[in-house]
């Protein structure tokens, strides 16, 4: 294998990692921005990677397993969205409970698929264009959710920035009393953002039971919704640094892989901690008052909103 095999090797693996952080961390994104803090990534994230993997298997259709995917991360945050909007309860401790329900519905769900596989999503190649040495296999020969991620984070900037929708939402996020009362429904907005951010985990969970590794292994995610979430902070809740932030996180997981196989004499634990690492750094490094404030936090996201009559 010489040089050029090795770098798109190495390119196609890091896109393939940071596919699923890009769409858990951009519905997120979309979340905080509403005002809510919502830590069951990784529990919605799970739940439609078993989802999706258990319908590509039974039906064979990758286009219905994404669907279900998706639609079975919203349903599991409809359940968070109830909790902490309607029934009022602590949005940390209902995520962190989320999670944890998560993981264990998802081990549950997915006894009778353990050691099965799925063909794996087929790459789009574009005639001509893929075959351009080293660029064409990289940029014109992924799998369609590689694009409609990267769309996603295009289209997500300019909902929040350009559309009155997105304006709208973000001024919720920023002071929910306001927005109340100038006459928006911070309920209705919040749960709508709330659905999206469990679809978008779905997604990036059905990536990588389709396509990441094409089976089902428990506790799969292995972490990376909580690396969504430090993605979210650590790209200062713009869509667009977030995506650039999952690629470079998805670099920092799959190095240990390139540098064992030239033959680095590196511990190989110390290089499975290293995307955890980072992910502390940042989260220790953000939650200090004066850098949250500096990065520009929506003003009323983690507080609990309730309308007096």
């Amino acid at each position: 294998m010489d040089l050029t095999d090795v770098l798109v090797s190495a390119a196609l693996t890091i896109i393939t990692a940071a596919t699923p952080l890009a769409f858990a961390a951009l519905g997120e994104l979309v979340v905080e921005k509403a005002g809510v803090l919502n830590l069951g990534v990784e529990g919605m994230m799970i739940v439609g990677a078993v989802m999706a993997f258990a319908t590509g298997v039974t039906t064979e259709s990758a286009v219905l397993a994404i669907i279900v995917g998706a639609l079975s991360g919203a349903l599991i945050s409809m359940v968070f969205g109830f909790l902490v909007l309607i029934m009022m309860s602590n949005q940390v401790a209902t995520g962190l409970a989320l999670t944890i329900f998560g993981l264990g519905l998802s081990a549950l769900a997915g006894h009778g698929f353990v050691g099965k596989t799925f063909a794996g999503l087929p790459p789009l190649n574009i005639p001509f264009m893929s075959e351009i040495p080293i660029v064409g296999p990289i940029i014109f020969g992924q799998d369609g959710m590689v694009y409609l991620s990267i769309f996603m984070a295009f289209a997500i900037a300019w909902f929040l920035t350009k559309s009155r929708a997105g304006l709208i939402l973000r001024a919720v996020g920023e002071s929910h009393d306001a927005a109340h009362a100038i006459g928006y429904s911070v309920i209705r907005i919040r749960f709508v953002a709330i659905l999206f951010g469990g679809a978008m985990a779905g997604l990036g969970g059905a990536y990588l039971s389709l396509a990441y590794t094409p089976l089902w292994v428990e506790n799969m995610t292995a972490g990376r919704g909580w690396i969504a979430l430090a993605l979210v902070v650590f790209a200062a809740w713009r869509p667009w640094r977030a995506l650039f932030g999952a690629y470079l996180f998805g670099g920092i997981s799959i190095i240990q892989l390139h540098i064992q196989g030239v033959g680095l004499s590196v511990p190989s634990q110390l290089l499975s901690m290293l995307p955890y690492l980072v992910t502390i750094g940042v989260l220790v490094f953000i939650s200090r008052g004066s850098v949250r404030q500096r990065l520009s936090a929506p003003g009323s996201l983690g507080k609990s909103f309730y309308a007096a009559s």
